[in-house]
């Protein structure tokens, strides 16, 4: 009589089973990724919200008696009214003030000849001779090439007044799966966190180093280059509009944004601006605003840039300048949050790679490796507890 056994029969290697089920998580996730694209950027800055203030609303909570949501619903009104109020206004005004400079260029008001022929007039007479040998002094050629790049570029932007009641529902509602997402992961950022730690196919200790990694550059990249971009942009319309140069917010905006490229930065705008000055004879504006770039506005990323980050996140400058090109290239506005993450994650993958290959080599070679030796314990510790003597 053959006697039945109801213990489990142990399986080594991969089955059929095991192949399909890794390839249906493969697909779903693919598929539930896909799902996101319409609100891809509404889930990045939830994302980016629970991250940057989580640890705040928790904070909150356990000194309200434990209430994570009065917590989570005080820190994320405080968001409304610190970032996304501002941002609409400042979108408002940025669109007013292009149509304005649109119409101020279109009737003549701002006169581009007369500007370029200013300039030219205040040249050395040796680098006018070398603009004529290239054909750069036809100021005809120049404005086709320049000055309409400019009108078209402000026509863009004046013509999206007309196309806001259009976007304006889309707008609604990726704003409010932004906010509502926040809510959730504020209130149970850890417990969500938790589930995605514990889910990833990884060895822990390579796992937890890449959480890590993840989220200080997340936290470092918010820090240190949305508030130096907000301050060394606010400084520069600040400055431009003391002086009464034409289109400050504009001026300003840009210079914010191009704070966010090292090697760049907010000199692109302020140093022709000052050339401009200085040629037309302005000397006095122009020395301000040359005084005010070097030593305020730069100083601001020399100086908030390292408290803000630190030492430990900090990338070298040509990775952190590509890495922003390249994702404002690909993903638009949230590219300069994903190409710096992308590209510190990748670091961290291959420095963790060269890590475990070092203590493989290390171990071939008789080296002593303590992770070993406590492995091999707690082995030999669940063995003397299943067969115990």
């Amino acid at each position: 009589m053959k006697s039945s056994s109801t213990e489990p029969v142990a399986r080594s290697g991969l089955e059929l089973e095991d192949i399909g089920f890794a390839v249906l998580v493969v697909l779903i996730s693919l598929a539930g990724a896909y799902l996101l694209t319409p609100y891809f950027g509404a889930v990045l800055w939830g994302v980016v919200a629970a991250i940057m203030f989580q640890p705040l609303t928790a904070r909150l909570a356990e000194r309200m008696g434990g209430r994570k949501n009065l917590a989570t619903a005080i820190v994320l009104f405080g968001l409304i009214a610190l970032l996304v109020v501002p941002t609409i206004l400042l979108g408002i005004s940025l669109v007013n003030e292009a149509t304005a400079l649109y119409g101020k260029i279109a009737s003549g008001q701002i006169d581009f000849g007369r500007i370029f022929q200013q300039l030219l007039g205040a040249l050395p007479s040796r680098l006018r001779g070398f603009l004529a040998e290239y054909d750069l002094t036809n100021f005809d050629s120049i404005r086709r090439q320049f000055g309409s790049s400019i009108t078209s570029g402000l026509q863009t932007v004046a013509g999206r007044v007309l196309t806001v009641g259009q976007g304006a529902l889309s707008f609604v509602a990726a704003l409010g799966v932004m906010l509502y997402l926040s809510y959730f992961l504020l209130r149970d950022g850890e417990r969500y966190g938790e589930m995605v730690r514990t889910s990833l196919p990884l060895r822990p200790e390579t796992r937890d180093s890449l959480i890590e990694n993840f989220l200080l550059v997340v936290r470092a990249t918010m820090r240190g280059t949305v508030v130096v971009a907000v301050v060394q942009g606010f400084l520069g319309g600040v400055l431009f509009s003391a002086l009464g140069i034409e289109g400050a917010l504009i001026w300003g905006v840009m210079m914010g944004f191009f704070s966010l490229l090292p090697a760049v930065g907010t000199g692109i705008i302020w140093v022709p601006v000052a050339i401009y000055l200085f040629a037309t004879g302005d000397t006095g504006k122009a020395a301000i605003v040359v005084f005010c770039g070097v030593f305020i506005i730069g100083m601001v990323d020399n100086v908030l840039r390292p408290i803000l980050v630190g030492r430990d996140t900090r990338m070298p400058d040509f990775v952190v300048l590509i890495a922003t090109l390249s994702g404002l290239e690909l993903f638009g506005l949230n590219g300069f949050i994903i190409g710096p993450v992308i590209a510190a994650l990748f670091i961290a993958v291959w420095n963790q790679h060269r890590d475990q290959r070092q203590a493989k080599v290390e171990t071939a070679q008789g080296a002593p490796v303590p992770v070993q030796t406590e492995a091999l314990a707690a082995r030999a510790a669940e063995e003397a507890v299943a067969h115990p003597s």
